[in-house]
């Protein structure tokens, strides 16, 4: 399967064509933002404020980067579990945010907000982090710099490989993949040796003596 390349910001058509599944390769602007700074955010919206950041099209990753090596913009840059940001979530999507970047499955109120509001799960692959982090090419704190690596970053991504999750159509990778291996009902497990499914042990014991 040949990748989609997308550039940020992300038009309304960019997510509309994707499909769970698809290989995405991001180009362009990413921003950082993990457990600590939803939960500034949440309380900036429920006092009337916006967020430090216009999210209008723009993908949020959930990842916490470690210190960059000399000469290297970013360490590590791995994605962190999504369903600790599935809260704060939906009020990011109602306001123009086009994707998220993580792992592990999201929440139905999650998911509806996808449909709803035209937003993209993207899935990164954990255990690449140091492989993510060379496709950083720029970084900047540029909101709670007090949250260490937890602040907010803006990241300048370079062929940054994602894979679609959820889409705006409804469809869930995961959900698609467990139905895709879930053995029948009318299957009985087979344990032991294959060879000797649907016979009796007496069958058995009779040829191995």
């Amino acid at each position: 399967m040949e990748p989609i390349h997308l550039t940020t910001p992300l038009a309304a058509s960019d997510v509309a064509r994707l499909r769970t599944g698809d290989l995405v390769r991001l180009h362009g602007v990413v921003y950082t933002a993990r457990d600590a700074a939803h939960e500034r955010m949440a309380r900036l919206i429920a006092e009337g404020s916006p967020p430090p950041v216009d999210f209008t099209g723009q993908i949020i990753y959930y990842c916490g980067p470690t210190p960059p090596r000399p000469g290297r913009p970013i360490g590590a840059a791995g994605p962190t579990t999504a369903s600790r940001m599935d809260p704060v979530a939906p009020l990011l999507i109602a306001r123009g945010l086009r994707g998220m970047i993580g792992k592990g499955a999201r929440s139905t109120a999650v998911k509806e907000a996808l449909i709803r509001h035209g937003c993209v799960y993207f899935g990164a692959v954990e255990g690449t982090a140091a492989l993510l982090g060379q496709r950083i090419t720029e970084a900047e704190i540029i909101a709670f710099a007090d949250l260490g690596p937890e602040a907010i970053y803006r990241l300048v991504v370079e062929d940054f490989p994602v894979v679609v999750v959820n889409d705006v159509h409804g469809g869930d990778l995961y959900e698609e993949g467990r139905a895709r291996y879930r053995r029948p009902a009318d299957r009985p497990e087979i344990s032991g040796n294959p060879a000797e499914a649907g016979r009796s042990p007496s069958e058995i014991s009779r040829e191995s003596s």
